[in-house]
């Protein structure tokens, strides 16, 4: 790899930790792009060619993830978790969690089966973070 490919990937990694620092607010591309010091479109170009999906749909994943893991560990309200990580609408929250889990929040809290400290916590969120992938192995729309 070279040094110029290697500086560029620390950027971008550096701009990906920003956006998982800050999830629940709106995503700010042009202050992501001057993180990873490039243009606008350019940073939405390089994002996507290095980790396989668009900024958008990192930011919607990385939400989704979160809103998951509260699902799981509280009994808040499915529209007070929708607020907290970062969704205005309860409809594109619920929505978006669809697409990339598979079913509803409500239907995915009914559904979940407690482990109760059988498997480590580790094996336990790498199992259930949801895939940037459909159900059918094609990455799903952006």
């Amino acid at each position: 790899m070279s040094r110029a490919v290697e500086e560029q990937n620390r950027r971008l990694l550096r701009a990906r930790d920003a956006m998982d620092r800050t999830y629940p607010r709106p995503l700010d591309i042009p202050a992501l792009a001057r993180i990873a010091c490039v243009s606008e479109a350019h940073f939405i170009r390089t994002f996507r060619a290095t980790f396989g999906e668009t900024p958008h749909r990192y930011l919607q994943r990385r939400r989704v993830e979160r809103s998951m893991w509260l699902l799981r560990e509280t009994d808040r309200a499915v529209t007070d978790i929708c607020i907290d990580v970062g969704y205005t609408s309860l409809g594109t929250f619920s929505r978006t969690f669809r697409g990339i889990v598979g079913q509803s929040p409500v239907a995915y809290r009914r559904n979940i089966t407690p482990v109760a400290g059988a498997v480590p916590t580790c094996f336990t969120m790498a199992w259930a973070r949801p895939s940037s992938f459909g159900e059918a192995g094609r990455p799903s729309a952006q």
